[in-house]
């Protein structure tokens, strides 16, 4: 997949009340930063970000919210996530991001401090609603 080819929808967080949160730090300027499990993306159930790539952010009802373009893409183990990178996903301290992100992958398909995530950086491009 390249950064030519067609935008991909997307919804963060695993809730309608997330979901709603995490759209509004991101119109917000605050969250610049997703990260996901990388089995998520190796059983095709994701397509792997991609650095120039811009994507669409869906509200929980599946309406176009935000486009956002890729700026950086990489894969740290959960324990390993840089300090700035978890302030960069806008959701708290370093120690409100493990904690959070721990109940999420936990929720989500399990949770291991060795686990690798994908890690995005992203700018905003547009509010679409």
């Amino acid at each position: 997949m390249t950064a030519s080819e067609p935008a991909i929808s997307f919804t963060f967080g695993d809730s309608r009340d997330l979901n709603a949160e995490l759209l509004q730090l991101v119109r917000d300027g605050v969250k610049t930063a997703t990260c996901g499990a990388l089995r998520d993306f190796q059983d095709g159930a994701q397509p792997m970000p991609q650095v120039g790539r811009r994507d669409i952010a869906l509200d929980w009802d599946g309406n176009p919210a935000l486009m956002i373009e890729t700026t950086q893409v990489s894969i740290h183990a959960f324990r390993d996530v840089p300090d700035d990178f978890a302030l960069a996903e806008g959701e708290g301290s370093v120690s409100e991001w493990r904690e959070g992100h721990i109940a999420y992958f936990t929720r989500n398909g399990g949770y291991d401090p060795d686990m690798l995530l994908v890690c995005e950086r992203f700018r905003l491009i547009k509010v679409l609603t």
